[in-house]
């Protein structure tokens, strides 16, 4: 396997001293006429802490943090597919009612701030159907096992309710999104293969499944990953409804020890570190997609 050298250009070397630039001015200037103090050395305990009974490193704030986004984003992801994909086939389904139930999902929400849809989705969740279910009150009498299984799976029983409608919010503003990628991903399968398999007898439903759907991944894939990347940075926002996610804990930290600088560095680079793990992981199934597909077609 040979490699191919790397090219470096002058726009290459303008962007890398320009970035360098910048950062060099933004720290002389922190240090100089801001007077900010540098406390690296204190910000791995906010990370993890060791327990004095049991003498092992446990996640501290920002990573308990971490790891409520990690599983809000998930569940969020989860449910955005499967909600996504439904729509998306309304989208292009012969039916037009299910094509005008479909555009209307995707327009009301595409065209509502994430920001409204959280409070309308925390209170009328919280306030109805958590009290309808009795959610709660089975979430407080569960054993501290199911408690526990609750609290890694999900959210610890205090924060569940905002954590489902957290949930729910940002699996329906991705949903509308996703539901656009399947359409778009279907419609970019040529019409004549739909023809021919029309011709043959097969029905819609076996046209998707053995003609359009096998294609429509592929094509799909790289966009569904750029949107589970969004997922991630958008569960910022439900900070607002005090969820203890990464942003949340920053907040609280930053306001307790004042370690603004420190804090949202570490934050960023947590993101940072979630989102680049799944491009990269997209990228190999890219690639182990590619070489099947070009092995069946030698086939």
């Amino acid at each position: 396997m040979s490699f191919k050298p790397i090219k470096i250009t002058v726009l290459d070397v303008v962007i890398v001293l320009a970035i360098a630039t910048v950062g060099g001015y933004t720290a002389y200037r922190l240090n100089t006429n801001i007077h900010y103090h540098w406390r690296w050395d204190i910000m791995f305990q906010y990370l993890f802490h060791k327990n004095p009974d049991t003498g092992r490193w446990t996640p501290n704030l920002l990573m308990q943090g971490f790891f409520t986004t990690l599983r809000l984003s998930v569940w969020a992801m989860l449910l955005a597919t499967i909600i996504g994909a439904v729509v998306g086939f309304f989208r292009v389904s012969p039916s037009r009612f299910k094509r005008m139930t479909g555009r209307t999902f995707v327009e009301l929400i595409r065209n509502t701030p994430p920001l409204v849809l959280i409070f309308i989705f925390y209170y009328f969740i919280g306030d109805q159907i958590m009290p309808l279910l009795g959610l709660d009150h089975m979430t407080h009498r569960a054993s501290p096992a199911t408690q526990h299984i609750l609290s890694s799976l999900l959210a610890p029983p205090r924060f569940l309710t905002a954590f489902v409608s957290a949930t729910i919010t940002l699996a329906v503003v991705e949903a509308a999104y996703i539901a656009e990628i399947v359409r778009a991903g279907i419609q970019s399968v040529e019409k004549g293969q739909i023809e021919a398999s029309y011709a043959l007898g097969l029905s819609w439903r076996q046209q998707m499944q053995f003609i359009v759907l096998p294609q429509a991944v592929q094509t799909v894939l790289p966009a569904l990953a750029g949107q589970f990347i969004s997922t991630i940075k958008d569960s910022a926002i439900v900070s607002v409804i005090s969820i203890p996610e990464l942003c949340f804990q920053g907040m609280e930290l930053v306001s307790a020890t004042y370690l603004t600088f420190e804090c949202w560095i570490t934050i960023a680079g947590l993101y940072l570190i979630l989102t680049l793990s799944l491009s990269i992981v997209v990228e190999r199934i890219e690639i182990m997609m590619k070489k099947k597909s070009s092995h069946i077609g030698r086939m």
